[in-house]
């Protein structure tokens, strides 16, 4: 069982809302397109192990000897710990002596220098514990589309066409628990670091963003609006009240110690609603503080 599920990192949830509101650099785009990209890959294999009778924790950010080390996915089973680090590259690579490049000879970072350091950090905080675990730490290449090319196998390196078998090994294993094994999980769960120093943001300001509702299919800020229903000029309709709280939330997400106005509401939403229905819309979905024109929503 996912004893700690995966959630959508809040780095990919900020730069999504930014890309539809301002002109990001081509390094940004890279960025986002790269979380994306492994995010799909990690998702794609929580459904291949979602039936291990087990204990599974995702994302995990923790620290040891001022040392911070993250692990896409942790499976404790009794007396042994897999640490999995999971790849959605696809194309053609060689890896040869910790070197890795493209078939077009473009050298990238090594893909096992994480699980190299994330290993012995791992079995270092397990000790100030009082854990002495085996552990064992594969590196996932999760697409089909990816081929590796390397002079001899590295049994800690799983390959797309290996995936299967691995998880049939995992499959396999003893599913029994102890009690100390859940112990364990919630140890290193209460230990999770949720502000991630590692996070890349571009600079952004209120006033530079640009202002709208925007269509929930294709991101389109050209939308019309008749009584209760908006429409995009790509055909998607949708009621009012759900795109209004949409914005409202990227709003938050975006200025978390904003408060939320009317007038503010009205003018991110580009004034495509009246202020007499946004105003609606806040006293129905939050609560109101204050009886003035100083009242904003909690």
């Amino acid at each position: 069982m996912f004893k700690k599920s995966r959630a959508l990192p809040p780095e990919v949830v900020i730069l999504r809302i930014l890309n539809e509101r301002m002109e990001l650099t081509e390094k940004d785009k890279q960025n986002l397109w790269n979380l994306e990209k492994g995010y799909e890959g990690e998702v794609k294999f929580d459904k291949l192990i979602q039936h291990l009778e087990t204990l599974i924790l995702n994302d995990l950010l923790l620290e040891v000897s001022d040392s911070l080390f993250q692990i896409d996915t942790l499976i404790i089973f009794q007396g042994k710990i897999y640490l999995i680090d999971i790849k959605n590259y696809e194309g053609e690579y060689f890896y040869e002596g910790g070197v890795f490049k493209t078939n077009t000879k473009i050298e990238k970072k090594d893909p096992m220098l994480q699980l190299k350091r994330c290993q012995p950090l791992l079995r270092q905080l397990l000790q100030k514990y009082g854990y002495a675990i085996p552990i064992e730490a594969y590196l996932v290449f999760i697409n089909p589309e990816f081929t590796l090319f390397q002079p001899s196998h590295n049994p800690q390196i799983i390959l797309p066409t290996q995936v299967n078998s691995f998880i049939k090994k995992l499959s396999k294993l003893p599913p029994s628990l102890t009690g100390r094994d859940l112990k364990l999980a919630d140890l290193l769960i209460s230990l999770h670091i949720t502000e991630n120093p590692y996070t890349r943001l571009p600079k952004y300001d209120y006033d530079s963003l640009q202002k709208g509702l925007s269509c929930a299919k294709c991101h389109s800020f050209s939308l019309s609006v008749s009584r209760t229903i908006l429409t995009c000029e790509c055909g998607f309709k949708e009621r009012v009240e759900p795109a209004v709280m949409r914005s409202v939330n990227e709003l938050h997400i975006l200025f978390p110690e904003i408060k939320i106005t009317t007038n503010l509401v009205n003018e991110w939403c580009g004034a495509v609603a009246s202020k007499k229905t946004i105003r609606r819309i806040l006293k129905e979905n939050f609560k109101a503080i204050g009886n003035t024109k100083d009242t904003y929503y909690d």
